[in-house]
């Protein structure tokens, strides 16, 4: 049903160029949406938004998040009921070398949409994707909840928690009286075919495959909430579509694995190296050229307790679902059609 609720309703979406922006544009357009995406040009070579052909399937504005007016334009033409923002500068080694750009796409982008919003009174739902980095990481060994202390320590972790408190603060001082809901997503780390960003780990691993290469692992033994990133695409249209019906709910919710699958990263990489075959080995080379948090879980009981959401694929589901798309993409299969299979496959749990 859920994405049944979608057909026909105008969505707008920031960072549809991306790799989990070109899944959901996919989920949507698959489900009937009228969609617009906002967001800078493809950042990879190659890309997924390019790879399955977005460009002639969307009305895709090419702009950056920081340039306001540019933000309107797309916005007016959208008219949308449902806005869902993860334009975002997404990585935590980029943040440390370019800070300034990372607080300025990742605070200021996330105003200039919520004044989008402020100015438009068509819009229902509105879901700002964050990350589950944003709690003041202790190293404890229990989840974070969502009533923790938002205080993220690297450049783009704290960038994420400003977003955040903005968001706060827009739906108390300008929201309260509109038909409006507006909730937030900490998302744990999401693995899926057709992500070619440079430093994330299992784009890093399909690289060093492919050439017969040795995988390099900077810190084997941190331990991350990974997951497919059809989980978290699922909780980001389940939100939204909900908090419409029952305002009450809206909030922030953190999205992530079952404990058992929150796993270090050698473990993550072991699973690939087993379901990739063809000789993949993996090693360590420590990287302490900046501070990375060591252990970071979530505590996912709101959204399951409220909206009755739970993960459906484990760690090696996600993974095997990962090596099924990119092995069947190097091999000439249309990777538009994997990833149909794939959401179909997935809908079918929920």
């Amino acid at each position: 049903m859920l994405l049944e609720h979608y057909k026909g309703r105008r969505v707008f979406i920031t960072g549809h160029t991306g790799f989990k922006g070109a899944w959901l544009s996919a989920i949507l357009l698959e489900a009937g949406a009228e969609l617009t995406g906002y967001a800078l040009a493809p950042p990879t070579d190659p890309a997924l938004f390019n790879i399955i052909g977005l460009e002639k399937r969307m009305p895709s504005f090419i702009g950056d998040i920081r340039d306001r007016d540019s933000v309107k334009k797309a916005f007016c033409v959208a008219d949308p009921e449902i806005v869902i923002h993860m334009a975002a500068q997404p990585l935590v080694k980029k943040g440390y070398c370019n800070p300034a750009d990372t607080y300025e796409i990742n605070v200021m982008g996330t105003v200039n949409i919520l004044e989008c919003i402020r100015a438009c009174d068509t819009v229902r739902s509105f879901l700002n994707v964050t990350t589950d980095k944003v709690y003041e990481n202790l190293e404890w060994s229990w989840g974070y909840r969502e009533t923790d202390r938002l205080n993220g320590l690297d450049p783009y972790s704290n960038s994420k928690s400003c977003s955040e408190l903005a968001t706060q603060s827009y739906r108390s001082s300008f929201f309260h009286n509109r038909a409006l809901a507006i909730s937030t997503a900490r998302a744990g780390n999401v693995i899926g075919g057709g992500d070619f960003a440079a430093g994330r780990i299992i784009p890093d691993c399909i690289r060093a495959a492919e050439r017969g290469e040795k995988i390099i692992v900077r810190n084997p033994h941190s331990t991350r909430p990974y997951q497919h990133v059809l989980e978290a695409l699922f909780a980001y249209l389940l939100i939204a579509d909900e908090q419409i019906r029952n305002d009450r709910i809206a909030g922030c919710y953190n999205i992530g694995p079952n404990d058992e699958d929150c796993v270090e990263t050698q473990a993550l990489v072991s699973l690939f190296c087993d379901q990739w075959q063809n000789g993949a080995t993996w090693g360590s080379t420590p990287d302490s050229s900046f501070k990375e948090a060591n252990f970071l879980k979530l505590d996912c009981s709101l959204i399951k307790s409220t909206l009755g959401w739970s993960p459906k694929w484990s760690i090696a589901d996600a993974v095997n679902q990962t090596v099924e798309w990119t092995t069947g993409w190097m091999h000439g299969e249309n990777p538009l059609t994997i990833m149909i299979r794939q959401i179909q496959k997935y809908k079918a749990l929920i």
